[in-house]
This record gives C-alpha cells, sequence and structure tokens, in this order.
C-alpha cells in the first residue's frame, strides 16, 4: 500500500442551513490563519453540520476564542493520502477489517492525477487498533 496516514482531530458546529453561513465560518477561520487538512458539510436536520480538520489546533482554539464561538470536539479520525490506483481503498478498509475494526464514517476524493486524499471516523474505542493497523503505531 502507498499512502501515508496521518491522525487528526476535528470540531464540529451545527449551523442554521441558510446560505452563506458555510462561507461566513471558513472566511472568519481563514481570516484567523487557520488552515484546514479537510473539510465537510452535511444536512442535519433544519441545520447544516460543519466539520473542520485543522492542521494546527492551538491555531483554531485561539481563533474560536478570539471570534466568540464554539464547537464540539474534539474527535479523532484518520487523513489518508495517496497514490490512487484500483482497490486503494479496499486495502485500507481489509487492514481495518483484518484488525475488527469499524469504520463508523468516510469520505474520499480524487485529485484526478493520480492521488487521493480519504478521511475514516473511526470510535474512540477502536482508535488504537485503527492505528496499529494502518501502521502508525507497533
Amino acid at each position: 500500500m502507498s499512502f501515508s496516514v496521518r491522525r487528526v482531530r476535528y470540531y464540529y458546529v451545527r449551523l442554521e442551513d441558510k446560505p452563506g453561513k458555510g462561507y461566513e465560518l471558513l472566511a472568519r477561520l481563514a481570516s484567523e490563519d487557520v488552515n484546514l487538512l479537510a473539510f465537510s458539510a452535511v444536512p442535519y436536520g433544519s441545520m447544516v453540520e460543519l466539520t473542520i480538520f485543522p492542521e494546527n489546533e492551538a491555531a483554531l482554539m485561539n481563533a474560536l476564542e478570539r471570534l466568540g464561538l464554539q464547537m464540539t470536539g474534539p474527535q479523532h479520525a484518520f487523513l489518508i493520502q495517496g497514490d490512487d490506483h484500483l482497490g486503494a481503498l479496499a486495502e485500507i478498509h481489509k487492514a481495518l477489517f483484518d484488525a475488527s475494526v469499524n469504520i463508523y464514517a468516510s469520505s474520499g476524493v480524487t485529485d484526478g492525477l493520480g492521488h487521493f486524499g480519504y478521511v475514516i471516523y473511526i470510535k474512540d474505542g477502536d482508535h488504537l487498533a485503527a492505528s496499529r493497523a494502518l501502521g502508525i503505531v507497533s
């Protein structure tokens, strides 16, 4: 398997599902120099849940304090990046399956140039076993 795995922590907030709400949050974080590794937005009833994966958690915490915002977290996930090939995600899932780790949720994308990014959400109780299965701890 040709990929890198990084343990990441994420935070989320639920906002009104109205045009511009995601933009407002992202613009405010960018104005505070908060760089994101990943981001997602999904419907949650009449709200939208925005999930933020900061590159630097301290920068996010400082920005949230300055902006007067609150987010839930941190929660644990893995950011996997690698060379895209047929079966790349199946290999990752197989390693976790062999370790009896259940993937809680996931999201992936290719860049169209032969690389992929994949975020895997693991329940806290499976975090160490998943780390071992993905080769980031022995």
